[in-house]
């Protein structure tokens, strides 16, 4: 038993982002009163939603209250209102920006295994699918997306700018996460041409001797994308810069059929951010249809970093348990789908009565 208290800051978002949050919530809630333990809740603004509000995608009391707590769950940023206005100066995903640079969120970390009784959604055949367990650290402050920019008339640059404690620091956390694992790590990168790349090797050689239980290997991103095709069961934790990790993980998430499936958490200097991978999916909002196991996967994230591994195991199990029985939503069950509420009640149910799915090949 436990009498810890963990604060944990929530922000819904936009779309079904309020939606998804209270499924996990339910769940969170339930892990609370099977284990007492205790988790505080506040909730605050973030998004288009702040936006109305306040004129800020991300107010300071957001931010104040992110700064403060032990872990900050969030739904969904985006609003179809401000992507058809070119002209708007003030959008909901610049509040996802800040949030990352408020708490120096330098590392986004997605772990993809596959669910066994989805195989069928995938684009790609079973047999290519079988042992598919990797997780993916992408550098989330740096390179191309923040470096300088320039456009005068028909020439336009953008910079791509790494420093080396900027590599090395997710580089540490890739090696530690490798050495949990299965001991393979793989750097992504473009070296044959760019001199950031070869930055990045450099870094992660010098590195490797502190990890020597830890194989280093190395493919460029274009040979890394097709291999992610070809024979995704190869990889077992991705280390990249942050467009090369924009492009591989989003890749990675089709593997698995929805990103309805796939949790993420970001980390860094400060507290930690959870969050489903998709996006705020404005068409399904206040419908009741959205997939919120991602977001629930999160918190089974936030759980094993609070330290709680039987009570994430408990969240997995459910997850499976339901998968298993076909108690979901219409992106994977389409013939017989049940609510978004419905999920998170049956989650919540399967961790009372500790209900175990017979193939417990899931996402850890």
């Amino acid at each position: 038993m436990s009498n810890n208290l963990e604060n944990i800051t929530v922000l819904e978002g936009d779309g079904i982002g309020p939606e998804v949050v209270a499924q996990a919530l339910k769940v969170l809630d339930r892990i609370g009163n099977k284990y007492h333990h205790k988790f505080a809740v506040s909730k605050h603004l973030i998004g288009a939603a702040a936006i109305d509000i306040t004129g800020n995608p991300l107010p300071d009391e957001t931010t104040q209250a992110c700064k403060a707590s032990d872990a900050v769950l969030l739904g969904a940023i985006g609003d179809p209102r401000f992507d058809n206005d070119p002209n708007a100066e003030v959008r909901p995903e610049q509040g996802l920006l800040k949030i990352r640079k408020e708490l120096g969120l330098f590392a986004n970390v997605r772990p993809v295994k596959l669910f066994p009784a989805l195989s069928h959604l995938s684009v790609l055949k079973p047999h290519v699918l079988d042992g598919v367990d990797m997780v993916i650290y992408r550098e989330l402050t740096g390179g191309i997306y923040f470096g300088e920019k320039s456009r005068v008339g028909d020439v336009a640059s953008d910079l791509c700018k790494y420093e080396a404690y900027e590599i090395d620091r997710i580089a540490r956390l890739a090696f530690a996460e490798a050495g949990r694992r299965r001991g393979k790590l793989c750097l992504i990168d473009k070296a044959n041409v760019l001199d950031t790349s070869r930055l990045w090797r450099d870094r992660v050689n010098k590195l490797k001797v502190e990890y020597p239980d830890v194989e280093v290997s190395y493919l460029f991103i274009d040979n890394a994308a097709m291999q992610m095709i070809l024979n995704p069961s190869q990889f077992d934790v991705i280390v990249t810069s942050n467009m090369f990790g924009d492009i591989i993980s989003d890749e990675a998430s089709i593997l698995g059929g929805s990103l309805g499936m796939l949790p993420s958490s970001s980390a860094g200097t400060g507290t930690r951010l959870y969050e489903p991978v998709h996006g705020s999916y404005p068409q399904g909002a206040g419908k009741d249809i959205a997939n919120p196991m991602a977001t629930i996967l999160s918190v089974e994230m936030m759980l094993r970093d609070f330290e709680m591994t039987e009570e994430a195991d408990d969240v997995l199990s459910a997850v499976s348990y339901c998968i298993e029985h076909g108690l979901l939503t219409q992106d994977i069950n389409p013939d017989s789908p049940i609510k978004c509420s419905e999920v998170g009640d049956h989650i919540s149910n399967a961790i009372l009565e500790k209900k175990v799915a017979h193939d417990f090949g899931v996402i850890i």
